[in-house]
Parts: structure tokens; C-alpha cells; sequence
């Protein structure tokens, strides 16, 4: 926690203070002039007070593959894959934007939605834009999945595209896979044909073997593997290395087809192996009741605090975690056990005597004095856990069906947004893609623990460790880091016959603990408050807008900005 927060200090301090420094800092990190329009950029980050200035490294990446590619295969690319279904069009025309559905056969209840989104992102500036494209995905998964040999050797693939999208992609596009392959077939083509996912059909080891590359791993044995703990979230899984690993993610066994050549599409997130281009979520931008802290549906207002918000003294000391039982597609069919979502409500709705090893200082105030203990999960989640799926979705599609899903998780009653604000601790964890609930939680006075495997558009501006713990996909830190935060429960100090037993709970408290976790969730709060607004998330698509226009153009050149 102190190294995060002094590279996050170091990281905002050093932001560029004047347009010169801005333009020198573009160029030393990305090797050309800044696109057309930067001055224009900087005045509106200067105007609303805009802290990330220099940040841009993902964007940058995101946009990299298509300055291979001239303005002309661009801008035939956007239009091509606009035709696919749930793929929307952006489009400027003379300063003005509008939304289009190329294709209005197929139906889709989340069309437009995100393009709408998106166009009212660029309400501020789209009137300083040029005439441009931005094919929107419809859908929360990605979507552009280009194999190793595509990307390395370009020349292997099809570079004109004025054959049309059929020729491309070799013959019509089907919108879900049918019997025609899955995510993970198209999704281990991306890696290089010497690693294991690219030599093996497929891997039986457990998952449970699986050890994150960013784990730290302390040298006293006797903690136990679950005194192992992430420096961010569990984005950088190496899955071409250990292909055995993608069964824990549902993203991997997605209905819907991806695209295996470069076409630009801009989606919500982005996933390792893919080609997405990455912008703001409608949900983070626009106000509802579901997604929104301080949201008044009635009065429709915005209020700074949550008309449920409760005092951190007044919070339930407990890992709070409502939701769907989404988490992935059917494709192919019976994993879903293994999904994100089900193997932590599992986790969390455990009642047998099972053991997990929790380790904790003793005393409380001791910061060299620990003790570990082996304590039945049964007990611990009764004490720590409120977790429950509240829906339902494709029940089918859960070995056993409904009576399976009941008999294996938790279910409970569905809950507003509001009741998460009575807990200090909030899971936050991926569905069908990244969690639209993140920018909630972050705004309330309580802490999220994240695990992911999706970047998006703010992942260069936030800190793991200090506006929020991340947590590996495996879940097994998760008594351990409360026990660090909250002081050791129960049952966890009866295990270790620890003299602690016999003590008022509220003096077993690890204050050092309460206090590094209040200053945890007050700087979320902050972050939200100061690099998480609505006009950041402008300020991003901004420049978003001006290097995609740089690439549109036949002459490059003409569209760099120089002092």
C-alpha cells in the first residue's frame, strides 16, 4: 500500500503543468507530434480541471495496429463493419453527430444504446471534429480477435478490403457460434505458435494449481497459499502459458462471434488478446438506478451523497456481493460452474468444515508478532460473507439446471443499489464483461475489492492498493485480507487457541487495519470525485476523437499538431 501510493503521488504530480511540457511529454513517450487539434484538447482539460493530462498509454496501444493500415483501408473498414450485427455507427457530419444502424434487420434489445452513449460523450467538442466514423459495439463482450500469424506478418491477410466485409472475414458472418468454434478456439490463436495454448487442444490441470505471475509470495511457508496476495487485478493472467486457466473466465465461452481480422471496433473494455478499441461505459457516463451512486430517480438529481449512505462507524463489517448469474455464454456448454461469479458465491456460500488458512496479528497493534491458523470456511463466511445471487440467467445452461444452481449458491432477495452502502467491504467482479458497478462503488464511502480481466479507459489513472484492493481470480486472499483490515474473527483466534478468544471483539480490532481501509475508501471517493467524472471521461474521449481523426485521414502529416 505505501509503494502504490507513492507511485500514484508520483504519477499525478508529475502531470504536465503547461501545453509545451504536453507536447514535449506526447513525443518522448509515443515518438511523433501530437494529432491536430491538442491545443484545443489541453484548453478544455485546463478549463474543467482535468488531472490526467499525460496518461493516454492505453489509448495509444489500443489505436497502434491501424497506423499500419492508410486513411482510405480505415475508413472502409469503419463502414464494413458497421454492416455486422450489433455493430452501431457514430458518424460526424459537419460538426453534428447522429447514431445509425447499418443493419436494422437484426434485432438487438442493447442496440444503440452504448453509440448513444458515446455521442453524448463528444456533446462539448463533436462541433470542432471533422467528418468521421466510430463503429460502436452494441455488446459488453469484445469483439476483435486477430491470430498471432495476422498480426505479426500482416501480409498473410487480406490488406484490401475493397472486396467488402464478406471477402474479408471469408464468406457471410453469423452472429453466435452455433457449432462453428468459441471464444477460446478463436481466443488462443492470438498467441505466438510456440506457446502451450497454441500446442495443446486443450488442458486438464486443475485450475486451483494455477499461480498469478504477479503474486507475492512471502518467504514463510507456514502463512499458507492464501497468504498470497495481487500488486493489481488479474488482467495480466498469462492464459497463452497457461492455457488451463481460461475455464475460470466466462468470457472465454461467449455466445457471440468475434471478428478475426483487424476491423476498428470501440467497446467498453478490453480483455487480453484483444483488439477492441477502448472507450467509457454509457453506464459510467449517463445516471440510473442501478449503476449510479447518489442517483435520485424520483426527483431525477444527482446528490454527493447517497440518500443511503451510511457512516463508516456504521457499517456492517462484512464482504457484501448482489447479482445476476451471468458471467459467460454456453459455448461450448457445462462450464459455467467454473465461471467468475459461481465460483465465488461457491466460495462464499461454503458451510463445510473445510479448512482455510487465516493469518492475523497478535496482538492487534502488532506489526511483527503474527499467528496463522487452519478455520472451517463454514465458520468464516458465516462471519464475514453476505453474498447472494439475486437472478437467474440461462439456467439451462448449469449442469443440473435450477435445482443445481440452488443447491450450490447462495440466492437471496434482489437489494437497490443503496443497500451495498451499509457494508464496508464491496466485491466487485466481472459478468458478461467488465463490472458497470465499479464507478459506483468507488464514489461510496466504502471499499471495492476488484477482480478482473478487463483494461478500460481509466486503467492508466487508477492505483490497485490505494482507491481499492484488487484480488486474484481465484478468491483464496480474501479472508486474509480482512483479517488484515478487520482483526481476526471468532472463530479464527478459537482455531489458534489464541488468548484473543476470550477478548471483546471490538478490542480484537486491528485499528492500524480500520484505519488503512477507511483511507482507502476516502481515496476512492476522491478519485471519483476528481478523475472519475463524467468530464474526464469527455476529456478522454476528446482525445480519443483527435487521434482517431488523425488516422482517418489520407495525409497524416497534415493532421499533427506543432507549437
Amino acid at each position: 500500500m505505501e509503494e502504490a501510493e507513492e507511485r500514484y503521488r508520483k504519477k499525478l504530480s508529475g502531470q504536465s503543468k503547461t501545453l509545451k511540457a504536453a507536447v514535449a511529454e506526447y513525443r518522448r513517450r509515443y515518438g511523433r507530434a501530437p494529432p491536430k487539434g491538442f491545443d484545443d484538447w489541453w484548453e478544455f482539460t485546463q478549463k474543467y480541471d482535468v488531472k490526467m493530462v499525460d496518461e493516454y498509454d492505453g489509448l495509444v496501444q489500443d489505436l497502434e495496429p491501424f497506423w499500419q493500415l492508410p486513411g482510405e483501408e480505415v475508413r472502409r473498414r469503419a463502414m464494413q463493419v458497421g454492416e455486422l450485427p450489433s455493430i452501431d455507427l457514430v458518424r460526424i457530419r459537419n460538426g453534428e453527430a447522429t447514431v445509425i444502424n447499418v443493419n436494422p434487420n437484426f434485432h438487438d434489445s442493447e442496440v444503440s444504446a452504448r453509440a448513444r452513449g458515446f455521442k453524448s460523450m463528444m456533446g462539448q467538442f463533436v462541433k470542432y471534429l471533422p467528418d468521421m466514423d466510430f463503429p460502436i459495439n452494441a455488446k459488453a463482450e469484445g469483439r476483435v480477435l486477430v491470430p498471432w500469424e495476422h498480426r505479426m506478418y500482416p501480409n498473410l491477410t487480406l490488406q484490401d478490403s475493397s472486396g467488402g466485409v464478406e471477402s474479408m472475414l471469408g464468406g457471410p458472418f453469423k452472429p453466435d457460434w452455433d457449432a462453428h468454434g468459441n471464444v477460446w478456439e478463436a481466443w488462443r490463436r492470438t498467441c505466438n505458435p510456440q506457446s502451450p495454448a497454441r500446442r495443446l487442444f486443450s488442458s486438464l490441470r486443475a485450475a486451483s494449481s494455477i499461480q498469478s505471475k504477479n503474486r507475492l509470495a512471502l518467504t514463510d511457508i507456514e502463512l499458507g497459499d492464501d497468504f498470497h496476495f495481487v500488486a493489481e487485478t488479474s488482467s495480466t493472467e498469462d492464459y497463452c502459458a497457461h492455457p488451463h486457466a481460461h475455464y475460470q473466465q466466462g468470457h472465454f465461452f461467449s455466445d457471440w462471434r468475434s471478428i478475426p481480422v483487424l476491423y476498428p471496433i470501440f467497446s467498453p473494455a478490453r480483455a487480453q488478446g484483444f483488439m477492441d478499441i477502448k472507450i467509457p461505459s454509457h453506464y459510467y457516463y449517463g445516471s440510473t438506478k442501478r449503476y449510479t451512486y447518489g442517483w435520485d430517480s424520483v426527483n431525477l438529481e444527482l446528490k454527493d451523497v447517497d440518500p443511503m449512505e451510511v457512516p463508516w462507524e456504521d457499517k456492517i463489517d462484512k464482504i457484501f456481493w448482489r447479482g445476476a448469474t451471468t458471467g459467460g455464454g454456453s459455448h461450448p456448454p457445462g462450464f459455467s460452474p467454473r465461471y467468475q461469479r459461481h465460483r465465488f458465491l461457491r466460495m462464499a456460500s461454503d458451510h463445510s468444515n473445510t479448512t482455510r488458512v487465516v493469518t492475523f496479528a497478535e496482538p492487534p497493534s502488532s506489526t511483527s508478532s503474527f499467528v496463522s491458523a487452519a478455520v472451517p470456511i463454514g465458520k468464516l463466511n458465516d462471519e464475514v460473507m453476505d453474498a447472494a445471487f439475486v437472478k437467474v440467467v440461462s439456467a439451462s445452461s448449469y449442469p443440473g439446471g435450477l435445482a443445481a444452481l440452488e443447491r450450490d449458491h447462495r440466492f437471496g432477495d434482489s437489494v437497490p443499489l443503496g443497500r451495498h452502502w451499509a457494508y464496508k467491504y464491496l466485491i466487485d467482479m466481472d459478468g458478461m464483461s467488465y463490472s458497470g458497478r465499479f464507478m459506483s462503488f468507488l464514489a461510496s464511502d466504502s471499499v471495492p475489492i476488484k477482480s478482473t480481466v478487463y483494461d478500460e479507459f481509466f486503467t492508466d489513472w487508477i492505483e490497485p492498493w490505494v482507491h481499492f484492493i484488487p484480488i486474484s481470480s481465484s478468491y483464496m486472499e480474501i479472508y486474509n485480507i480482512y483479517a488484515y483490515f478487520s482483526g481476526a474473527t471468532q472463530s479464527t483466534v478459537e482455531a489458534a487457541n489464541s488468548t484473543l478468544a476470550y477478548m471483546d471483539p471490538e478490542d480484537r480490532r486491528s485499528v492500524e487495519g480500520d484505519r488503512r481501509l477507511r483511507r482507502i475508501a476516502r481515496a476512492g471517493k476522491r478519485w471519483k470525485q476528481t478523475i472519475g467524472r463524467t468530464l474526464d471521461m469527455e476529456a478522454y474521449v476528446y482525445r480519443l476523437c483527435l487521434e482517431w481523426a488523425r488516422l482517418w485521414a489520407d495525409d497524416r502529416e497534415s493532421m499533427d499538431f506543432s507549437l
